[in-house]
């Protein structure tokens, strides 16, 4: 697994290098340069830094100091936002779950008054409909007796005022 690690990591520089000298060779009439490293530094102060003195560093400590406090103070800034900010959603929030159990609360007693409703009309419904099975029962009997006694149903002819 290392051994792969190692050829995907240094197989493409390779091949990178190799392809560069293979065509400087080819299209290069010049030699070689040749150069003395030796000479120069193995880590090279870049021209800007070499030049200041340790006090110029310590004032810069200091001005770090001041826009660390700074920092420190805008952070401290933010922080105090995003809690009153917090606070301010929270408060919210409760008000808004407030109105909803409020809501939900009337929406309950309107269901209520709504099943008693149901309730009370389904109870006159089937006293209504005990009522009107006892009168087809009744005008039944009637009827029946009425029969047993001679009684004919006729039929009512309806009379116009054209026909007269």
């Amino acid at each position: 697994m290392g051994l792969c690690i190692l050829a995907y990591i240094a197989v493409p520089s390779l091949h990178w290098h190799l392809n560069e000298t293979i065509e400087d060779s080819l299209h290069s009439s010049c030699p070689p340069c040749v150069c003395d490293c030796s000479s120069q530094p193995l880590l090279s102060i870049p021209d800007g830094l070499s030049n200041h003195s340790f006090l110029d560093c310590m004032r810069r400590e200091e001005g770090s100091e001041e826009s660390e406090s700074s920092f420190t103070e805008m952070v401290a800034e933010e922080l105090k936002l995003r809690e009153a900010q917090a606070q301010e959603d929270e408060w919210r929030a409760d008000r808004l779950l407030l109105d909803a159990k409020k809501a939900a609360s009337q929406y309950q007693k309107e269901a209520d008054k709504c099943s008693m409703g149901m309730e009370t009309c389904e109870l006159a419904r089937e006293k209504s409909e005990a009522t009107l099975d006892e009168q087809r029962r009744l005008s039944y009997m009637w009827e029946l007796r009425a029969r047993q006694n001679g009684w004919k149903e006729v039929t009512n002819v309806v009379v116009s005022s054209d026909n007269l």
